[in-house]
């Protein structure tokens, strides 16, 4: 008779990683209808950014829900990228822990290859039906079209069928088709909202998003793709001792010297013969020979020896000016009326992996003013809708007592108040994420502390802004009043007199000391039209340049009274020798724009000091570089 250690013995059973997955499926962000239906868009979409990125196209995203059924729903996501291979569409697709990203060390969106086919599985787990994956790559004139499932148990994938269609309107590309239960809702945590935020920080991607039949575009920002990332070897700084031991023992180096300089970033040979003299190793031995206690030895001595820090060509930030333009793009109907510069911190390094944190702040216009402020989060260009209160983003916000900065907060912590949206963004090569599910940063005190750095930098712009603007509401107070008061006073004045009323040109700029901007937008016919007048309330002669920038790549010029200096992502008129007391005018005409798209170009002055204009926004500091390239290209 069997023992009792035997029977339970004889119980336990391999178990593969789709039958794991398809009994935790809420691990992978599937664990409510209308979470499942979001994750399923978004794995789908960030494959799509990824692809375009990696061959150098600008992403053209096209997503579509339709209902078909009580609590079912048909996703589909098809982009312009270089589409998949027929050999490889199967495992793409149908087979969990597949993927090109996962060996690599550099930033980029999706990393453990479980994203897509994870979708696969939850569609068929849910409604028993398959996903229809078609793909055209360039070189051919036809799209392979396949039918695909994904077997849990072996975890590769089963193509129920595969067949050769024309995609005639469509050069390469790849549109994946799934049946998913779920639930389309509206609010802070849905499809709308999640394409939305992804528009904000990939404004080089044109998003279309058809729901039901409602068409919304989210519109390309910007003809910039991301900067290339480079793959990196891993630092020795934080590695885990199991890591590196396991390194050591697959390595084919004949010394521990070579294996320390080739097979890690930043290490020289010198630096590796201080490794090996620090920890009393020899540097000639064998990296397979080594045991624990020596790779303890070793990583204990990378404590005491200078090592560079890693490489930061392996991360791609938004970058300063891109950010303003996502956020202006996607938030132009709040009419915010202010932007702060947004911040890009240098590089740092946690746990052996670099990062980098990037900070916006939009303040005011139609943005709710009763409640906490908005906060949208980011890791690698990728929202992160879910469990808010347990990331670093929060931590960091929560620690700052921003009603040094202007804004309402109880007690000087916790989620301040006002009409506020911060955007905060961690680029990293591998985001230290609290699940598989990505849905929040992980309380690690290095990257806490840049993002509050970050905040602070845009937190001080706005209370810089808000002390200029109250003293702008004050001159602008003086303005109105002198411009509209003074000429009746004359007028009467020399009625009482008998005389002619006098020029008070000379009169109002001794008074006021301003340059006066005032901007007037229609939209007529498809196109809109503008009139800038600049009004020189100044006691001398002035020379500025007028800065206009556009909302979109394809905006035209299509008429201006004023020869521009420069026509391209912005336009500049040069004002050369306005006398005191003296107007200009510039009328000019847009083509490509949307009627709700004319609050979006705002009007920079260079040439004049912030403290003498009225009306327009001095050159932002950040552009003086792409400036000074555009200038000496023309």
């Amino acid at each position: 008779m069997d023992s009792i250690a035997e029977r339970l013995a004889d119980k336990q059973k391999e178990i593969s990683v789709g039958e794991f997955f398809e009994r935790n499926k809420h691990i992978l962000g599937f664990d409510s209808l209308t979470k499942a239906l979001v994750t399923a868009v978004k794995e789908g979409v960030d494959n799509s950014l990824d692809s375009c990125e990696e061959a150098g196209i600008l992403p053209d995203i096209k997503v579509v829900i339709r209902e078909v059924d009580d609590e079912e729903y048909r996703v589909s996501v098809e982009d312009n990228g270089p589409g998949i291979p027929k050999r490889k569409i199967p495992d793409v697709f149908g087979k969990l822990l597949y993927g090109s990203r996962f060996h690599e060390i550099r930033q980029s969106r999706g990393q453990q290859g479980i994203g897509v086919s994870a979708v696969v599985m939850y569609g068929q787990l849910t409604t028993g039906k398959p996903t229809l994956v078609r793909s055209k790559v360039k070189e051919k004139d036809y799209a392979q079209e396949m039918k695909i499932t994904l077997d849990t148990k072996k975890n590769e994938p089963d193509v129920l069928s595969k067949e050769v269609v024309l995609w005639e309107d469509k050069e390469h590309g790849t549109l994946f088709e799934t049946t998913i239960r779920g639930l389309l809702r509206s609010g802070k945590h849905s499809v709308f909202e999640y394409l939305k935020n992804t528009a904000i920080v990939n404004p080089h991607a044109r998003i279309t998003y058809v729901r039901n039949g409602d068409t919304t575009v989210f519109k390309r920002a910007t003809d910039q793709l991301p900067g290339k990332t480079k793959a990196v070897k891993p630092h020795i700084e934080g590695i885990e001792l199991g890591t590196f031991a396991k390194m050591a023992k697959n390595s084919d180096r004949r010394k521990l010297v070579s294996f320390l300089v080739n097979d890690f970033s930043r290490i020289s040979y010198n630096t590796a013969r201080d490794i090996c003299e620090e920890a009393g190793i020899e540097e000639e031995m064998k990296p397979r020979d080594l045991d624990v206690e020596s790779c303890k030895k070793l990583l204990k001595a990378t404590k005491n020896v200078k090592i560079m820090a890693p490489k930061t060509d392996c991360l791609s930030p938004i970058k300063s000016m891109l950010i303003k333009k996502g956020l202006k793009n996607v938030l132009k109907g709040y009419r915010p009326e202010f932007y702060a510069p947004p911040i890009t911190r240098d590089p740092e390094v946690a746990s052996g992996n670099p990062f980098q944190v990037e900070v916006g702040l939009v303040y005011g216009g139609d943005l709710p003013s009763d409640g906490p402020v908005r906060v949208l989060r980011f890791a690698n260009r990728v929202p992160l809708m879910y469990k808010k209160g347990g990331c670093a983003t929060t931590t960091a916000i929560q620690q700052i007592d921003w009603r040094i900065y202007g804004l309402d907060q109880k007690g000087g912590s916790g989620m301040p108040r006002g009409p506020v949206i911060i955007l905060i963004h961690v680029a990293s090569t591998r985001v230290p994420f609290t699940s598989e599910a990505k849905e929040a940063i992980a309380d690690i005190p290095v990257i806490v502390d840049e993002i509050e750095r970050g905040l602070r930098e845009c937190a001080r712009e706005l209370r810089t802004h808000l002390n200029k603007k109250e003293k702008r509401k004050k001159v602008s107070k003086k303005f109105m009043i002198v411009k509209d008061i003074l000429p009746m006073i004359a007028e009467k004045s020399a009625s009482i007199v008998g005389k002619e009323t006098p020029s008070l040109d000379k009169v109002m700029t001794n008074i006021m000391g301003v340059v006066y901007i005032d901007k007037k937008m229609e939209w007529n016919n498809g196109a809109a039209e503008g009139i800038i007048e600049i009004m020189n309330y100044t006691s001398k002669e002035r020379e500025m340049s007028l800065f206009i920038e556009k909302p979109y790549p394809e905006t035209e010029l299509l008429d201006s009274s004023r020869e521009p200096e420069h026509d391209g992502d912005y336009i500049e008129w040069k004002l050369e020798k306005l006398k005191p007391s003296k107007t200009s005018k510039i009328k000019f005409k847009f083509s490509n724009l949307d009627k709700e798209d004319i609050d979006g170009t705002d009007v920079f002055i260079d040439g004049v000091n912030e403290t003498h204009l009225i009306g327009a926004e001095p050159l932002p500091d950040d552009w003086g570089v792409e400036l000074a390239d555009i200038h000496e290209e023309d």
